[in-house]
């Protein structure tokens, strides 16, 4: 089997920095054709003709917004237009939150969830049917230490809820989906160096952060893509259910 005639979905993953798009440029490196959904619809693009420049795969990059079940629906529409069948569903949109729990209002709290958690759950249902009639799919999670070890760095009650929940929702996944031929794991990354943490992390505070890390820095986005496209290799079939850290050891558990 080769991943040469299937295509790698990446949500969210516009950004220039983010670990969708490295994410998007370590799959195709492996030979995966990729799609891009952003709900920036130029970021999508553009990422797209870079990776298809850069790495000789189809690429296509789509306006998508996962909260919203039309938006995927067209969007996917598109993708199966233009691109090989989906082997591979990577659920990386997302949004933060820092704000305190007694702050929060129940607007933010829907919105948090509405990107974390029910924008997995739109396009992962709709991904699903085609990966269990084909025989093969992986679908991989970017959770958050924040939501193991109880907030972080940058989340909050509400960021950690949301992300928690995609962890029990890949698990309980992985097992009505491994008799199918799809894996279903989780990655939950520490402090890694984004367009998020950008300017945030800087001077006695970035130190004092650095020393509660045993590896002595902070992440990059391609300790992370690596991950991610190893866990959708097809030599990685029985790993499904699974949590992955990558913190530097800052979390051990």
């Amino acid at each position: 089997m080769s991943v040469s005639d299937k295509t790698a979905i990446v949500t969210g993953a516009g950004s220039k920095r983010g670990i969708g798009r490295a994410t998007a440029h370590a799959l195709a490196a492996a030979g995966w054709n990729v799609a891009i959904l952003d709900i920036d619809e130029a970021s999508a693009k553009d990422a797209a003709a870079e990776i298809a420049d850069r790495h000789s795969v189809n690429a296509v990059g789509v306006a998508c917004d996962v909260t919203d079940e039309t938006s995927v629906d067209h969007a996917l529409d598109e993708v199966a237009r233009s691109a090989p069948p989906v082997g591979a569903l990577v659920n990386n949109a997302g949004i933060t939150s820092p704000t305190p729990f007694l702050q929060v209002t129940g607007t933010e709290w829907d919105k948090i969830f509405a990107v974390n958690v029910r924008g997995a759950y739109n396009i992962t249902r709709r991904v699903l049917p085609g990966m269990t009639e084909r025989g093969f799919g992986r679908v991989v999670f970017l959770s958050s230490v924040s939501a193991e070890r109880g907030g972080g760095v940058f989340g909050g009650v509400a960021y950690s809820a949301a992300k928690a929940a995609q962890l029990g929702f890949a698990r309980a996944l992985a097992r009505e989906a491994g008799q199918h031929g799809v894996t279903v794991n989780s990655v939950a990354p520490g402090l890694i160096d984004t367009d998020i943490t950008a300017g945030k992390l800087e001077g006695e505070r970035k130190s004092q952060l650095l020393a509660t890390i045993p590896v002595g820095r902070n992440g990059n986005v391609h300790d992370v893509a690596d991950l991610i496209t190893y866990l959708c290799r097809e030599e990685s079939g029985y790993i499904t259910g699974a949590t992955y850290d990558v913190n530097g050891g800052a979390h051990i558990h």
